[in-house]
């Protein structure tokens, strides 16, 4: 779950770039998976997320907030959350 105290605050400045998103004209069901789903279905959902996210302008805003509040669910910044997690790992000493 994320931890909201690391979450960047209210000033706009700070969470604006959202709205440059390449996912805003997206359904979210791209970037966050259904219960249960494996497999293929989770490779080609995951493949189609990322595809968006390459073509993002905010590509690596998106990607620094993920990393920054443990965001625990879904595509963001081109990452899942397993590949955000292994990141986070591989940074703690």
């Amino acid at each position: 779950m994320s931890d909201p105290t690391r979450l960047p605050g209210a000033f706009e400045h700070r969470w604006s770039w959202q709205f440059e998103g390449a996912c805003r004209t997206v359904d979210s069901s791209v970037f966050f998976h259904p219960a249960n789903e494996r497999g293929a279905a989770a490779q080609q959902r995951e493949r189609l997320a990322k595809e968006v996210c390459a073509r993002c302008p905010v590509l690596a805003r998106c990607r620094q907030y993920a990393l920054d509040v443990g965001e625990p669910y879904g595509v963001w910044g081109g990452l899942t959350e397993d590949e955000r997690r292994r990141l986070i790992a591989a940074a703690t000493p």
